[in-house]
């Protein structure tokens, strides 16, 4: 930005300099600025004024002189010198109006002027043929009847595109089950297909297989006693069910990389479960708390170095998808009743227990624990809209509905009770206690 004449540079509006305070003298002026006076005292020799001011008039005469071609120099600019003690004169200023539509005309006078101008510098170019006056002439003319609005048309703007991996997924309107909530952020309509389409596709990054044969000291019955006592934790602290689902999940997951004794195990499930919390609730609970659940059969160092164990071997990716979101977005899709959805969780965190289905991947899953629920309150079966969020066919599901079924049918363990009697209750619409749908009819639907 440049700088005004008479101001200095380190000076803006608005700041504040400190003032001296020093007894008023008769060199001194009133006002807002103090100059102090150029007469030298009594005796002493006179000093030079305002040596800045010539120097910068004389660089300014020079500046304003140019030489012409004969020699001599051109008018310079008038040039005033200011002397400290005297007032300037106010000087006119004459501002040139301008006018945006005499752009040709200017152009025009302008040609005409180079073509003067270089006529004036030199004898020889006063020759000119008629032929170059001629071609400033014509030149002239076009510039004038080009209108000003074409020279600067604007060009209309280039189309863009939005990237095909940015694009909005084309859903039909029949299959548009996010189109209620399209004023409420919260639940994320625009994105909600893609953000289950993406957890689906993630799912082949975390497949497992029956690791048992890796833990010489651990055996089924073993898993399923642990994730039974689990449950157990998660109703007491009232935690969410995905806090569940997805503390079972990293404990698979580590069994299935790292060998654990017996003694240890409750360590790894209750670890793993204050992970989880850590990950999915508001406010999780301590680790004070989960040392006395665990009946203070473990030191608070041996939690903290589990949970660091824990998240080395999953390389701290632990947003693993869990069958029970999948399960809540398919039974919106048909429009579930609450019990309905009661029974389907019902079925699916029974699996959980299975050491035979920990293979299996959750969107997989949920669909089969919803299609046994609609076919045993008779709701119909696996729908288009259904096939058309969750990418199964019935035929993908029947393989894993058979599975669930036949486990279910087995007699209940007593050591395994904390499921059936969660599920039992009023709360969750006695599902438990709801006899299973005859297999003729469950065959029936799959054949579909």
């Amino acid at each position: 930005m440049p700088l005004t004449r008479g101001k200095k540079p380190g000076a803006t509006a608005g700041s504040k300099i400190p003032k001296l305070s020093a007894p008023a003298t008769e060199n001194q002026e009133e006002g807002p600025q103090v100059k102090r006076s150029s007469s030298p005292p009594h005796g002493a020799p006179k000093k030079r004024t305002a040596f800045i001011d010539i120097t910068n008039a004389v660089s300014q005469c020079l500046s304003g002189c140019r030489p012409n071609s004969d020699g001599s120099f051109s008018k310079a600019h008038k040039v005033q010198i200011s002397i400290p003690g005297r007032k300037k004169e106010p000087t006119k200023k004459i501002v040139k109006k301008t006018n945006s539509n005499s752009v040709p005309s200017k152009n025009q006078a302008n040609l005409k002027k180079s073509c003067s101008v270089s006529s004036e510098e030199s004898p020889a170019e006063n020759e000119k043929s008629a032929a170059e006056e001629k071609l400033c002439k014509e030149k002239a003319q076009k510039d004038e009847a080009t209108p000003v609005e074409e020279l600067v048309a604007a060009v209309p703007p280039a189309v863009r595109e939005v990237p095909a991996q940015l694009q909005r997924q084309q859903i039909p309107v029949e299959f548009d089950i996010d189109a209620e909530n399209s004023e409420d952020c919260y639940m994320c309509p625009e994105y909600a297909k893609d953000i289950f389409d993406y957890l689906k596709h993630r799912e082949e990054g975390f497949v497992l297989c029956n690791y048992m044969h890796k833990q010489p000291s651990l055996n089924p019955e073993m898993r399923a006693i642990l994730i039974d006592w689990l449950v157990e934790v998660q109703e007491n602290f009232e935690l969410y069910h995905e806090t569940l689902y997805l503390a079972v999940k990293m404990t698979d997951h580590y069994l299935s990389q790292t060998p654990v004794h017996r003694e240890m195990l409750q360590l790894v499930g209750s670890t793993a479960m204050l992970i989880a919390s850590k990950f999915e609730e508001r406010s999780p609970p301590c680790v004070e708390d989960f040392l006395y659940i665990c009946d203070d059969a473990y030191k608070r160092e041996d939690l903290i170095s589990m949970e660091a164990s824990i998240l080395q071997t999953l390389s701290f990716d632990i947003n693993i998808p869990i069958p029970y979101r999948f399960l809540r977005r398919y039974a919106k899709c048909v429009s579930a009743s609450m019990d309905t959805l009661t029974l389907a969780r019902y079925f699916c965190e029974m699996s959980l227990m299975e050491m035979d289905l920990v293979p299996e991947r959750g969107s997989l899953l949920a669909s089969a624990c919803l299609l046994m629920a609609l076919v045993t309150k008779d709701l119909g079966g696996w729908s288009p809209i259904l096939q058309f969020h969750s990418g199964y066919q019935t035929s993908d599901l029947a393989p894993l509905v058979r599975k669930l079924y036949f486990m279910l049918l087995a007699p209940p363990d007593d050591k395994l009770r904390a499921i059936r009697s969660k599920y039992a209750h009023k709360v969750f619409f006695e599902v438990a206690s709801l006899p299973l749908v005859d297999i003729d009819i469950l065959e029936k639907a799959l054949s579909q």
